[in-house]
């Protein structure tokens, strides 16, 4: 159990305690073996000293991880169906290992991680209350649609209520690389000198202060001239163990049959003069026959997630006591994310919860894992005061302007740019 009260919903980390030891010697078709040779010890109270020792200490753990059980909200026993995502031309990702075992992916490295991110977005004007710079970008305004002068005309500046919206930073999928940052003049420059310190001099200090989440949760200037990528200190992948996968099918019945046959020819004619199917546009009954239709889950569903501290203390400053601010910071950023208890609604078909309490360890380049304690009510505390206070020196180089505005033609200008194309974003 949790020591003391619960947190706000907005900063709850989930439940935690240990799994029983699963023996290496029987493991049924589908599981995945799990050993824990330390899951009998209690697990480390964490204090500041142990968090800057993994920051700093070359020779401590190499990472941290945590292996959930996952559940369906429908209580259905061992039926358990869910609905992964969709990709085009394979549908499901489904591998099937040596055994012949079906194994599902529910939710991608990079999806988890957009899930994750936008915990460290908030409103609040105080940036005392920030753990990360809030950079929002303005988009360009857009026809509200549903005035006479859009309907008439359908341009912006005759729109007698146009809409503009802007975006966090946060929320952009490729981070400080992605394409709306470089069609962002008054951001792009500086993003991109970020990204030639870090090429050049290996020096993170000025990605950590502008654009800190995307080291946190790794970036590709793919679209730069740096090139420069940076693996993820968190990841975190859900899969599903021995599926099977279902298909399912659907009938969309239209007004069709209540036409009489003038209307139904008026309209056939004018389907073939444009080159459209009438079920195309919902005029017509559309059968759909045979399409991914979930899949059932024999064995379990889990979410694993990893803190890379090999890859946290491969990042340097400028100087020796740079390089420790930089790493006490981004440590304590990534273990917010990944201590953080997300929602798992993950899509229609496939709403998940948390099956049992939470076990993480830490890992040591050989010997047993240690089991550590990142979820009680004390440990919260004392990772939301290192994040705090490891943010402090940053927050002096944040810089206004924190709002910016989207330029359609330096967007125009990517399309002439080549893009590197050498393998998959971090």
């Amino acid at each position: 159990m949790r020591e003391g009260r619960r947190r706000p919903a907005h900063l709850c980390l989930h439940p935690g305690a240990l799994r029983k030891e699963q023996s290496h010697h029987v493991c049924r078709r589908g599981s995945r073996i799990m050993t824990n040779p330390s899951s009998t010890s209690a697990p480390m109270t964490i204090t500041p000293d142990v968090l800057e020792s993994w920051a700093i200490a070359t020779d401590g753990p190499v990472a941290l991880s945590l292996t959930q059980e996952l559940l369906p909200v429908e209580l259905d026993g061992d039926h358990k169906v869910i609905y992964p995502p969709t990709y085009a031309d394979i549908g499901y990702n489904i591998d099937t290992l040596c055994d012949g075992t079906k194994v599902a992916l529910v939710d991608s490295v990079g999806a988890q991680a957009n899930r994750m991110e936008p915990m460290f977005q908030t409103d609040s004007p105080d940036r005392k209350d920030w753990l990360v710079p809030q950079i929002r970008i303005r988009l360009p305004k857009q026809c509200c649609g549903v005035c006479d002068s859009c309907r008439e005309k359908g341009k912006v500046k005759d729109c007698e209520h146009p809409v503009q919206t802007e975006r966090s930073l946060l929320d952009l999928a490729h981070r400080a690389a992605d394409a709306v940052v470089h069609a962002t003049p008054t951001l792009a420059g500086t993003m991109a000198s970020a990204f030639a310190s870090l090429r050049r001099q290996g020096d993170a200090g000025s990605l950590c202060a502008i654009a800190p989440t995307s080291l946190v949760f790794g970036v590709w200037d793919s679209r730069g001239v740096s090139g420069e990528k940076r693996p993820r200190l968190v990841r975190s992948i859900i899969r599903a163990w021995d599926v099977e996968p279902l298909t399912t099918s659907a009938q969309f019945n239209s007004v069709w049959k209540e036409l009489d046959d003038t209307l139904r020819d008026e309209l056939t004619k004018e389907a073939k003069k444009q080159k459209k199917k009438l079920s195309d546009v919902g005029l017509n009954d559309a059968p759909a026959t045979n399409t991914p239709g979930g899949v059932r889950v024999r064995g379990s569903i889990r979410r694993e997630v990893t803190v890379n501290l090999v890859a946290l203390r491969g990042l340097r400053g400028s100087s020796e006591e740079k390089t420790k601010e930089i790493r006490r910071y981004l440590l304590s950023l990534a273990l917010l994310a990944a201590t953080k208890e997300i929602p798992l609604y993950l899509r229609e078909g496939c709403h998940l919860r948390y099956g049992n309490e939470d076990a993480w360890f830490a890992i040591p380049r050989r010997g047993a894992a240690q089991p550590i304690d990142l979820t009680t009510t004390a440990a919260e505390d004392v990772l939301r005061n290192f994040a705090n206070e490891s943010a402090r020196p940053f927050r002096k180089q944040w810089q206004e302007p924190f709002l910016h505005d989207f330029d359609v033609k330096a967007a125009k200008k990517l399309l002439a740019k080549k893009v590197k194309n050498d393998g998959e974003e971090n």
